[in-house]
This record gives C-alpha cells, structure tokens and sequence, in this order.
C-alpha cells in the first residue's frame, strides 16, 4: 500500500473534502494526538464550512517527535470519531487536510523563527502538557532552541516584534487553571531575564492576547490493535491514524472580536468566546468529572470494571442520574437547558462502545479529586437548601470503603474485592493514613476521616449531619461491596 499522501488518495479516487493549498495563518505547538484530534480537527472544518482557507504549521515542542511522519505524509492523517450520540452508535471518518509541516526546531531552528516572520500568522495554538508552561531560568535567549516551550514561545514573538508589531491570538490548550495567564507570565518572566526591553513587555500585552481555554474531547489516539485492519480498508498506510470520542466543546475565554477572525459560527462548531471560562469549566468539572468520581468507586466495589458496563446496570445508572439531575445541576448558574443538554451528552460519552474506560483509572489519586470535583457541590446544595445531597454523601462512603487498604506494597495500598486484591494509588500521606486506621471500628474511621483537614481543607463533621449520614450509607453496603 501507498503511503498516505495527497497524489495516494487522488489514485484512489477520493472525492471527499481537501485543502491542498492554504496560507499558513496558524503556529501550533504540539503535534501530539489530542490536537491533531480537536484542534486541527476544527481548523478543517472552518476550511470546508467557512472558507478559512488556513494551514497550520506545526512546531515539534521537544526533539523527538512525529514531525518527520507528519512531513512524509504532507500533514494528512485519518481522524475516526466513534461513539454513541442520543443512544445511537455513531464511526465516522474524515482525512484532515488543515497542517501543511511540521518543523523540529532542534534541527531547523531558523525555520522556527522564519515563521514567526510570516505577517499572515495571526493564531498560536498550544497543548505542551500540564507540565509544559513552566518557567525554566536556565533557559538561554541564545538557546538553540531554548528547552521550555514558554522559552521557545517567547523566542518567537520576539522575533515577531523585531520584524513588524502584528500581535498573536495564543489558544493555550494545557489542562491547567488560567492556562493562557500562566503562561503569559512565564512570556514575561523570560522577557525580564533576557533583558528583552520595556517596549517589548508593552507590545506583548497590548498587541496580544493570551486567551485562557477549556477544552473537552477524548481523544484515545492510535488505534494499535486495529490500525492494520483499518489501513487495509482505507487502501493506504496512515502511521498517523487517531481515534476520538465524538463530542468535543471548546471555550476560549477573551474578547468577541476573535469571533470576526475565527469562523467557527459560520462552520456551526462546539466553540464559545467568552469573557468567563469558569461556569463551563464549573459545568464539566462538577458534571461529567464528578459524575465519574462519584460512581466509580463504589461500582468497583459492586464488581464493575469500566465505565460503559456501570451504564448497563440500572441501580448505578439511577444513582448516577439523580447525583446529576437532582444535586448538582441546581447548583450550577449556567441556564438550565445548557447544563441538561451537557447532562445527556455526559450518558453517551459514558456509554461510548469504542472505549473502554476503566474504573481503576479513574479512581487514581480520589481524595483530591474528591476535593475539587464533589465537594464544593456538596457545600453549595447545603448553602442553597439547607440540607444534604445524599447521592454526594454516599460518595463519600464509597470512599472510604474502598480506601479501607490492608496493606502497603511500594506506591499503592492493598484493597480487595471478593477475593481479588486491588491497587489504591494516591499521595503517600493518605494511603499512610488507611494503612495506619486500618484496624478501626467503622464509626472511628468516619470519625478520622471526616476530620482530616489536610484532604478536604475543612473539619466535614462541621457540616451538621454529614458524618451520621456517610456513617449510614457505609452500613447500607450492599453485601457486594457497593453501595447502590
């Protein structure tokens, strides 16, 4: 079989939608799966729908990388979105056609900077990995490149404002909170220690905008065990094949004029510019995540191992609905039908059949995201109706249950599961701390770890009624092990 490339797929009789030709309007840092997945994945879109006529040129943030791939195959690759939408099944195909290169700035330094150069790049787009904006001192203006991506991004837009002022709009992509802030200030930080001037640090706020994002969208990558069957039937060889759930939602929080340069409404897209990510990132964090976080624990328990089988069994279905529908949409302050349109999309990705998600997975390191994800749910359905959520409460009994290890090898602690042991990963502090009330009555361990200020920031025994009612859900266990 050909490889992929632009005259394979004209061999091949292809009819389907190409950009061959486009300006490169767009620097992406990060050639990884996920925004070859969503953000390239929207770029075409905007091609096809809204004659954005744009390509991205990619810049490998590290040395070794796919970049090499990327070029042999001209930017092409097949993206498949597989999964279940208003309870049908859906796979579709679609070969993007929005990256035109891939440049390696460990071997093509100039490159990098001659792209910086190119007056019609407007967009920087960015998924570095949480780890990724970070500021490195040792970094080196005269680094070729500098090592930190905040390093290598500052290199950049310096080499822009060297040539002429036209400003970036910079989508940071890494998951974590204020991302576009962060990484501006690490921009800032290089532009201090390089000596880079004061008309610099002003042209970087006043010509540029560092847009905070949200991004959702699972992107399970290369299909490995499949990629031969599904090459066989494309009819070429695609090394770059990724596979992604079929939602996908993007919120970039800045002014409304990147909508005048951003077609996505004219493209009908899932994207949303707004001056507050916080009530979206509220919405998926307390929905979606701490639907997760809610349920797995206690289903593992029930015998359950991914997340698609726990949407099969109604009692845990039940369960997770009413957490939902009735704890935590009411305290939400987005409209009500957004938030329940998000609900339902929650149920299809959860029962998406092309992924197989396991509870254990989720359940790494629950004590914090316990903290995030369904605590401040927890407080504000107090605040607002003077009582208990007793779906959140009984997560907190799944908690415990679950945690209730009885022994320590390496980073994990011991559970078991009818006979069968389990691994419990989290911070060594908490797993000292089961490992250490293992031998507890069930009141004094609830007791202990209600009370414990450094997991939860608070004293839960405060709350009026909390601890008699986690107390009461963890005697109600089902003789199974779960809770529903």
């Amino acid at each position: 079989m050909k490889t992929l490339s632009y005259s394979a797929l004209k061999d091949l009789g292809y009819s389907e939608y190409l950009l061959r030709e486009g300006k490169e309007k767009i620097v992406q840092f990060g050639e990884g799966n996920f925004l070859r997945a969503f953000a390239d994945y929207f770029v075409d879109i905007m091609n096809e729908k809204a004659e954005f006529n744009a390509k991205v040129v990619i810049i490998q943030p590290i040395k070794m990388g796919l970049g090499d791939i990327i070029n042999s195959q001209e930017g092409l690759y097949t993206l498949f979105m597989r999964g279940m939408e208003q309870g049908e099944t859906v796979n579709e195909k679609r070969v993007i056609s929005s990256v035109s290169r891939c440049i390696n700035p460990y071997e093509d330094y100039a490159a990098m900077l001659e792209v910086a150069r190119n007056e019609d790049i407007r967009f920087i787009i960015s998924n570095t990995t949480e780890a990724g904006i970070v500021y490195d001192e040792s970094c080196k203006f005269e680094d070729i490149p500098p090592s930190s991506f905040p390093a290598k991004l500052t290199r950049f837009m310096y080499e822009r404002f060297l040539v002429n002022r036209k400003g970036f709009i910079i989508l940071s992509c890494e998951l974590i909170d204020n991302n576009g802030q962060e990484l501006l200030s690490c921009v800032e930080q290089y532009a201090n220690l390089w000596n880079l001037g004061d008309e610099f640090t002003l042209w970087l706020r006043d010509f540029n905008i560092f847009c905070s994002t949200l991004v959702d969208r699972i992107v399970t990558g290369y299909p490995r065990v499949e990629a031969e069957e599904i090459c066989e039937s494309l009819g070429y060889q695609d090394h770059l094949l990724v596979t992604s759930e079929t939602f996908a939602f993007w919120v970039i929080e800045g002014p409304a004029s990147i909508k005048d340069e951003l077609p996505f409404e004219k493209a009908g897209l899932p994207i949303i510019v707004t001056k507050d990510c916080k009530p979206y990132k509220e919405r998926k964090v307390r929905i979606l995540n701490g639907a997760h976080t809610s349920m797995v624990l206690g289903a593992y328990l029930a015998g359950f191992n991914i997340v698609r089988d726990c949407m099969l069994n109604e009692p845990i279905r039940d369960y997770m609905n009413k957490t939902i529908f009735e704890e935590i949409i009411p305290t939400l302050s987005l409209p009500e039908d957004e938030l329940i349109e998000f609900a339902h999309s929650v149920e299809d990705r959860f029962n998406n059949p092309y992924i197989d998600h396991k509870l254990l997975d989720i359940a790494l390191n629950s004590t914090s995201k316990l903290k995030a994800r369904i605590l401040p749910t927890l407080l504000d359905y107090v605040e607002k109706f003077g009582k208990l959520p007793e779906h959140l409460c009984a997560a907190f009994a799944f908690y415990i249950k679950f945690y209730r290890g009885r022994k320590l090898e390496g980073n994990a602690l011991i559970g078991e599961r009818n006979g069968e042991e389990y691994r419990i990963v989290d911070e060594p502090a908490v797993l000292q701390f089961f490992f250490d009330n293992k031998d507890d009555d069930i009141e004094t361990l609830v007791e202990k770890v209600c009370k414990n200020v450094d997991f939860f920031g608070q004293d839960l025994t405060e709350i009026a009624g909390f601890y008699d009612l986690v107390l009461k859900h963890l005697t109600l266990s089902t003789p199974k092990g779960g809770g529903f």
